[in-house]
């Protein structure tokens, strides 16, 4: 098994995780990382090929003038061009990231040959508040006044009781090795200004996709609610729903096992 980080292979920071087996590509979440899924692409190997992608505005991708599911899903379809060279992929993504998965099968259906959609709908959710409080938090920390991360720590903690959550936001915290300043990676000011975007519907143009799609949700949270079971049918109507007990909004780092347990049913190995 190799793991190939920030392999230059299209527009967006790639690590590549496994030599054999179908693709699995993986779509983060808002403030997150591809190397969030380490632990799943992992698990899923010696069966699967993982490639873990940093989003567009965030990690080792580039920043945007605006954020769009459009452009962003643009992106991801230039990287999928290159990694579906030899078939179609398999294509994961949770929250922010599982409306750019949407809107990237819907745009080019040829590309994907299974879809996963972790806690998240393609219509609006009422998320703003809470993301606003914390990109909001992140941009109050001095930059120029702090030494270390643990420094970082304790500034946010005045604004984020969760120390998990803490070190969530803070992994996009970086420190440039020739300047030894910090920055965040992130592109937070246009994240902020565009959350009404991130939290609204997904573009399909009327569109539909036709393969198996996987509706994951976690038991403990509100992302997913009866009323978006008819919009999501009506854009992929070959959907399996199945809800993770004791998860919440993070389905893959609060329950893993169940979460790996689940895509390896889901997703043939070729």
């Amino acid at each position: 098994m190799t793991s190939a980080p920030d392999a230059p292979t299209g527009p967006l920071a790639q690590t590549v995780i496994g030599d054999d087996g179908p693709t699995v590509v993986f779509c983060h979440g808002l403030l997150g990382r591809g190397r969030n899924f380490t632990g799943i692409a992992k698990a899923l190997q010696p069966d699967l090929r993982c490639v873990l992608l940093d989003m567009p505005d965030h990690g080792g991708s580039p920043w945007t003038e605006r954020i769009d599911y459009s452009t962003a899903a643009g992106l991801l379809v230039e990287q999928l061009r290159v990694l579906a060279a030899d078939g179609p992929v398999h294509l994961v993504g949770h929250s922010m990231g599982g409306k750019t998965a949407m809107t990237a099968a819907l745009t080019a259906p040829e590309l994907v040959d299974r879809l996963v959609v972790v806690d998240v709908s393609p219509t609006g959710a009422g998320q703003v508040g809470e993301f606003e409080h914390l990109i909001s938090a992140m941009l109050a920390i001095d930059l120029e006044a702090i030494s270390s991360h643990g420094q970082a720590d304790a500034e946010l903690a005045g604004a984020v009781d969760s120390r998990m959550l803490r070190g969530f936001l803070l992994q996009n915290l970086r420190r440039d090795p020739e300047t030894h300043t910090f920055g965040w990676q992130p592109n937070l000011e246009v994240l902020l200004r565009d959350l009404g975007t991130i939290t609204g519907d997904v573009p399909h143009g009327g569109r539909t996709f036709e393969e198996p799609v996987l509706w994951v949700g976690g038991s403990e949270s509100d992302y997913i609610t009866p009323e978006q079971e008819g919009p999501m049918r009506a854009l992929f109507p070959r959907t399996v729903q199945v809800t993770i007990k004791g998860a919440g909004h993070w389905v893959h780092s609060e329950q893993p096992e169940a979460f790996t347990a689940t895509l390896r049913h889901f997703l043939p190995a070729g």
